[in-house]
Formats: C-alpha cells, sequence, structure tokens
C-alpha cells in the first residue's frame, strides 16, 4: 500500500518539520503567537506554491474520488494570515511536479498537516493567547477530518501502482523539501 510506504519513507521529514515549527511546544503550552505566524506562513507559501500545480497535475478521475474542490485550501490560510496581519505573496519559488503521480505524493504532504493541523488547533484553542485565533486552515475539515484523510489513503491505495510508487515518495519528499526550506 503506496500510503504506508509513503509513511514509512518520509518519517525522517515529518519529523524535521516538527522540530522545524516546535511541536514540543504546542502540547506543553507553550508555542506563542510568533510560533503561529511562522507556522502559518511557512504553511502558506507551500500551498501557494504547490496547490494549484498539484491540482492541475491530476487527471480527472481523481477530482471526483477524492473531491478536490473541498481540498482546496489556500484560500483558507489566506484568512488566516489575514488574520495575523501577515502579507499575501506572488509565488516566486520554482517547484514543479514532474507527473500525476509526484503530485499524489505532495498531496500525502498537504493532506497530512490538515491532520496534523486538526490537532494542533484543538490544543491551541485550550492556549492562553489563542481566543481570538480561528484556525481556517488548521481547521478545514472540522469534525470531516479523520473521514476526509481515510478516503485520500484509501484512493491512494487503490490507484497507485507499485511501479509508481517511487514517484508518489518523489512528490512528497519534493514537498517536505520545499516546506523545510522556505522559513
Amino acid at each position: 500500500m503506496v500510503s504506508e510506504y509513503l509513511k514509512r519513507n518520509t518519517a525522517e521529514y515529518h519529523d524535521a518539520a516538527e522540530k522545524l515549527f516546535n511541536s514540543e511546544k504546542i502540547f506543553n503550552k507553550t508555542f506563542t503567537l510568533e510560533d503561529y505566524r511562522k507556522i502559518i506562513h511557512t504553511n502558506y507559501l507551500m500551498l501557494l506554491h504547490s496547490e494549484d500545480k498539484i491540482f492541475n497535475s491530476l487527471s480527472d478521475k481523481f477530482s471526483e474520488k477524492l473531491q478536490l474542490s473541498e481540498r482546496k485550501k489556500l484560500s483558507l490560510i489566506e484568512k488566516d494570515l489575514s488574520s495575523l496581519a501577515l502579507q499575501n505573496q506572488k509565488p516566486s519559488l520554482d517547484l514543479e511536479f514532474k507527473n500525476e503521480h509526484e503530485a499524489l505524493g505532495a498531496m500525502y504532504v498537504i493532506e497530512g498537516s490538515t491532520l496534523g493541523g486538526n490537532v494542533i488547533a484543538k490544543q491551541l484553542s485550550k492556549t492562553e493567547g489563542f481566543d481570538e485565533v480561528t484556525f481556517n486552515f488548521f481547521g478545514c475539515y472540522r469534525e470531516n477530518t479523520g473521514p476526509m484523510w481515510k478516503n485520500f489513503k484509501e484512493v491512494l491505495d487503490a490507484e497507485v501502482q507499485e511501479k509508481n510508487y517511487n514517484d508518489v515518495l518523489s512528490g512528497a519528499k519534493k514537498l517536505y523539501m520545499f516546506l523545510l526550506s522556505v522559513n
């Protein structure tokens, strides 16, 4: 199953992202609004440079199976930027996906950030200083976070053949490396 393959082979990137964003501070309630601004800004840059490219790389069969119209997150994180007094930007860095499988791998990173983001939003909403934060991006699926993640993994596992696992992994690594380099 490609979802397990991705989880296993991107663990070091996932851990590096958690370290970069000081995730341990979220759970010990020392995460600050400045830490949150950093995590939102970095995720914004990731979405700004990748979301359209990912969605444009996917064939029509994925549009319906993955409910792509419900998975767009750039406009949601732009609301978070605005509420945090951060500026929108224009794409300025080169990030390309060579095929549909790389795009699916990159989407794995974004959907995973949404899954983790739901936990972040719940935790920070109980943290002092976050009363006014709306969590548009991290809370985008609300109570549907689990089902949306499950659907994504099921479609990936059903549609991606083993011969394409390396391309999917390449796309995931590409987006993780971008995320880790832009802050």
